[in-house]
Formats: structure tokens, C-alpha cells, sequence
């Protein structure tokens, strides 16, 4: 794989819309200091009344404004390339500076909750622009710890973020693949290379060649790798304890402003009403490949192993355009200038973050990084990403800073929900059962497997994970191996084999460093699931409702948001239709495959 400083830079995106020159970056980075200094000075120990209450939090937000430009060209800089030195001193000072800020203005945060709450509420009505920040501060108020001891914590900020800057090095610095044989031929290997191309391989003996290759690399940092997590999990369990959160899940649900019943349904009935659908997808793709059995090694490759398009990625602008022209003609603007003003990071280069994912920086245009391999699967990727690009360039154009971002639980579903629009284009565009049974396979490989299967078992092994931490206990390699298995091996049956390695793929993810994250998903997508049902009977109505959705960011918890697009997630009949909706999916895979065979 070539070096960042080879890559076309047409296939780059332009962090100069953050900064044109890193000279502009570091006099941000000074001035931001003095602003924070003289945010203190004007405030600290002076917020007494419903006046200073508003001039406060409207300086803290223009300090917060000027803070995420900093932060996001700071970390996408180091996400293209992990191995760049300069970007990584960078990231690292600024999390220092980060770290800093947030201690010199956590008295913010205090002094606004030793207010009463009545003139909390008195400045909400002064200033409604601010009533959801106020609210979500009081609703804190019972976890608030004293003043110096939030300072305190806030200065360890950069610290807290080291397990999973820790996790990031070991993945994508320190591990180098050696290429793997088959048969007398060498085939190199990443861990890009593995995610992108190996594990959708269709040679039967280059894909578990690859696996097992890519498997033995990751057992030599398995214990490494765990006891980085490890602490990262005793520091969200610390933290818990100290704000007298009943349990680690509290703590970690409680910003995504659902309860504990809504994260255990989700993986609960998954786990027991999707397996049979998915077993028997498993045993289609193993009937059509003539597989002599079913591993963990073959999960992920597509249905018909001799029709798989290919795509430019100049090509991949006319299929989002047309896919997703129901979002209307500012959203298809939208994706016009994520490709002319270059948003996206299209680049295959060493030192790459793996996966795909979308940055979305409040002020500013969004960010897509993807590592673009020509497959037509790409497609869906790319449409997943740009459902979150769209969805905060509505959020941020009708929400300010503090109301812009809506509850976790709630993030995936405007990105899962192109998915599904992509799908829908790409199955009207043709008549041709080959091209239906490849889109349909894709839409359960890629989008409900993705989200539905492999987030959702990571959230599954992930509960059991807590379970243990929030006892008191400690998690190492043998531990994890053990709890991934016998999750993978609950859902699976006797259907597909776990073969050496599968256990190991707990070492693959980066959502363990990011809370509860993984269900949500499945959450997400259940919601784009009965959206896209209604946006099918209803139309325009639909897509509207969509739409004023996104635009209302997160002035709404998830439950209301979904309400607003007519979802009801209170109860699991939403989980339970679309699961119902996978199987149907699956019953059109099974008589497609007939008929192509007949």
C-alpha cells in the first residue's frame, strides 16, 4: 500500500477549509488561549443573576465555536495517516490545550448548578436558544461533583483519551502484515486491505488464507490490545462510581437520554428472532458458492461470487445524486459539493484510519473518510456517510451549537436510512434478476448484516463486558476471546462454524471506546427501516416529515424524534417489522436463486 504522500490529491479531501496554512491553525490555537483566559476572568465567581447566566453560556458557545475547527483538523490530519509524526504531535498538543480549556471553564458548568434552578429557568425564558443546553445542565445537576473536583477531572481530559489513542497506535502503527501465500503466490495484507478486499474475496482458499493470516497478526497483540482496554474501562467505571450512577449503563445511557429497556430490546430480540433469518442467509451463501461448509471466514462475501459491478469514484456521484434525489434539491447541492469542494477522502494509503466515517464540525461543511476499493458495495458505504453529511448540514443550518447533535441512539438512522433509499433506486433502475438478487444480497450483507449482525453482537458481547466491570472486575484477552465466542456462537448455531480467530475480532473495533455505541446501530436502523416503509406509501408526506427530523437536531430526545417521523420506539413492534422485513428479504433472495438456477 503506498505512502499518504503518494496519493492523488484529487482523491484527498481539503482541510484548508478548516485552515489554509498550518500558520493560521497555530494562531487559532494562541488566540483561543487568550479568549479562554479572558472568558475567566470575565466570569468566574460573578454568575449571580439571569443576566450573567446569558452572557455566559453565549461566551461559552463562541468559545466552543472556535474550538471545534481547532480539534477536527487536528484529528483529521492524524486519521489519513497514523504514521505521520507531525500530525501526531499535533493531535497531541491540541488534546493538551483541549484538556486545559475544558479545566479553566469547568466553573461554568458548576457555578451555573449551585443557581437555583428557578433562575435557571427564568434565564431558559430569556434566552430560548439556550433552553435545551439549560435543561440538559439540570438535568445533570444530581451527577454534578464539587467544583475542583470537575476542574480536576476536566484536566485530565487528554489522559482519559489515552487508551483509545493507545488502541489506535497499536492497529494502525505498530501491526504490520506479512503477505500471505496460496499456493506458491504471495498476496499482501492490511488491515485496510483485509476489511476492504480479502474478507468479500470470493476464492474460497485466498479468503481464509487471508483470515487466518490477518487472525495470527492479531493474536500477537492480543494482550496488549486488552489491557488497553481494560483501562479504558475502569476509567468510565470510576467515573461512574464517582457521579453516583446506580450502574455503569446508567451512567453510559444517560447522554443518550433512553432507558435501559430500550438498549436491552434492541439486543434481546435481535438475538433471538433475527439469528434464524440470518442462519438461513448463511446457508444460501454457502449452497450458491459450493462451500464445503459455512465459517466465520465467509460471512461477509456477496451472494453471487460471479456478478459483482464495479465503480468509478466519479460514477459513485451519479448514483447518490440519483438514489437520494427524493431528499429534494438542496440535498442533492449537498452532494454536488461534497465531491467539487472535495469533503470526501477517497485515498487507499498506509496509516489510514480503517471503516468509514463522517466528521461533521459545527460552522463548517462535513468530512467523509472511506477507503475506495471500485466495489459497487462502496455504493452503500458511501451513501451511509453522506446520510450523516446531510444530516448535521440540515442540523447545523436550523440549530446552534449546543442544540445541533441529537442523542446517540438516534445518530445512525438518517445514515442507514440512504441505505436504504440507495437500494430502492438501484432495485427500480432493473429488471434483471441477477442485478436484483445482488442488490437485495447487498442490502443483507452489507447494510442489515453491518448493522444488524455485526454492531449488534458487538453490543451483545459488549453488555456482557460491563456486566463484569460493573461487579468490580477486570477483563484480559483469554476473557474477551471467550465472551466474543460464545456470543458469535449463541447467534450462529450450529449453522457456521467459529473458526480459530473469529474470537478475536473484539479486537477490531473502535465503538468499545465510544460508550454504549455499538446497539445503536440497530436502533438506527430500525427507525430508517419503518421511515422508508412509510416514505414507500406515502411519498412526499414522508420524506418531509424526514427532513423537518433531521433539521431539528437535537432539540428532541429519540423518542420524540422518531414520533415526529411516525415511529413508535416505546414498544418492539418497530424492531419486530423489520426483522420481519429481513426475512422477507431473504424468502425474495431464495426464489430469485431458483429462478436464475432453474
Amino acid at each position: 500500500m503506498i505512502n499518504r504522500s503518494d496519493v492523488k490529491i484529487e482523491e484527498t479531501w481539503d482541510l484548508t477549509h478548516l485552515f489554509q496554512t498550518n500558520e493560521d491553525f497555530e494562531k487559532a490555537l494562541a488566540d483561543i488561549k487568550e479568549e479562554t483566559s479572558s472568558l475567566v476572568d470575565s466570569y468566574k465567581g460573578k454568575i449571580t443573576d439571569v443576566e450573567s447566566v446569558v452572557n455566559v453560556i453565549s461566551a461559552y458557545k463562541n468559545l466552543y465555536e472556535k474550538l471545534i475547527p481547532i480539534g477536527t483538523y487536528a484529528n483529521l490530519s492524524l486519521s489519513v495517516d497514523q504514521t505521520n509524526d507531525a500530525a501526531a504531535l499535533r493531535a497531541a498538543k491540541v488534546g493538551q490545550v483541549m484538556a486545559s480549556i475544558s479545566a479553566d471553564t469547568s466553573f461554568v458548568t458548576s457555578e451555573l448548578l449551585e443557581l437555583d434552578e428557578s433562575l435557571l429557568k427564568e434565564a431558559s425564558n430569556k434566552a430560548p436558544e439556550f433552553a435545551v443546553m439549560i435543561q440538559e445542565l439540570i438535568r445533570k445537576k444530581p451527577y454534578q461533583l464539587h467544583p475542583a473536583a470537575e476542574k480536576a477531572l476536566a484536566a485530565f481530559g487528554t489522559t482519559f483519551d489515552g487508551p483509545y489513542e493507545l488502541y489506535n497506535t497499536t492497529k494502525l502503527v505498530d501491526m504490520k502484515f506479512d503477505d500471505f501465500e496460496v499456493n506458491g503466490t504471495k498476496y499482501p495484507l492490511s488491515y485496510n486491505l483485509f476489511e476492504g478486499d480479502w474478507e468479500l474475496e470470493h476464492d474460497t482458499e485466498k479468503r481464509r488464507a487471508a483470515f487466518k493470516a490477518f487472525s495470527e497478526k492479531l493474536r500477537d497483540y492480543q494482550h496488549t490490545t486488552a489491557k488497553t482496554y481494560d483501562m479504558h474501562l475502569q476509567i468510565e467505571k470510576t467515573n461512574s462510581d464517582l457521579r453516583g450512577y446506580e450502574s455503569i449503563f446508567e451512567s453510559l445511557l444517560f447522554s443518550q437520554e433512553v432507558d435501559r429497556s430500550l438498549y436491552n430490546r434492541q439486543i434481546d430480540v435481535i438475538m433471538k428472532e433475527l439469528a434464524p433469518h440470518m442462519r438461513r442467509y448463511a446457508k444460501l451463501v454457502q449452497k450458491v458458492h459450493g462451500l464445503d461448509k459455512m465459517t466465520f471466514a465467509d460471512l461477509k462475501i456477496p451472494l453471487d461470487p460471479s456478478y459483482e459491478p464495479t465503480i468509478s469514484v466519479e460514477e459513485s456521484r451519479k448514483y447518490m445524486k440519483d438514489g437520494l434525489s427524493i431528499m429534494g434539491e438542496d440535498y442533492v447541492n449537498m452532494i454536488d459539493r461534497s465531491f467539487d469542494e472535495r469533503w470526501i477522502d477517497f485515498a487507499q494509503n498506509k496509516g489510514k484510519s480503517t471503516g468509514a466515517f463522517c466528521s461533521s464540525p459545527y460552522g463548517y461543511h462535513p468530512y467523509v473518510l472511506i477507503s475506495w476499493t471500485s466495489r459497487m458495495n462502496e455504493v452503500f458505504v458511501l451513501a451511509h456517510e453522506l446520510g450523516h453529511a446531510g444530516h448535521f448540514y440540515l442540523a447545523h443550518q436550523n440549530q446552534n451549537v449546543f442544540n445541533s447533535r441529537p442523542s446517540l441512539y438516534f445518530i445512525e438512522a438518517p445514515s442507514t436510512m440512504n441505505e436504504m433509499l440507495m437500494a430502492n433506486y438501484l432495485l427500480n433502475s432493473s429488471t434483471n434478476a441477477r442485478f436484483k438478487r445482488w442488490v437485495i444480497s447487498t442490502i443483507i450483507a452489507r447494510t442489515y448484516y453491518h448493522n444488524f449482525v455485526t454492531h449488534l453482537l458487538e453490543a451483545a458481547y459488549q453488555r456482557k463486558v460491563y456486566e463484569i466491570i460493573d461487579q468490580g472486575g477486570n477483563v484480559n484477552a483469554s476473557i474477551l476471546n471467550d465472551l466474543k465466542k460464545g456470543v458469535l456462537e449463541e447467534f450462529w448455531g450450529g449453522e457456521v462454524e467459529i473458526n480459530e480467530g473469529a474470537e478475536l475480532t473484539w479486537m477490531r473495533q473502535p465503538h468499545y471506546y465510544m460508550g454504549l455505541y455499538p446497539y445503536t446501530y440497530s436502533a438506527g436502523l430500525t427507525i430508517a427501516t419503518q421511515v422508508y416503509q412509510r416514505i414507500q406509501t406515502e411519498g412526499s408526506k414522508a420524506v418531509e416529515d424526514w427532513i423537518q427530523v433531521l433539521k431539528t437536531g437535537g432539540t428532541k430526545n429519540p423518542v420524540e424524534l422518531a414520533k415526529m417521523a411516525g415511529v413508535d420506539i416505546t414498544t418492539d413492534q418497530p424492531l419486530k417489522d423489520t426483522i420481519a422485513f429481513i426475512g422477507s428479504l431473504i424468502d425474495q433472495l431464495e426464489q430469485l436463486t431458483k429462478e436464475i438456477e432453474g
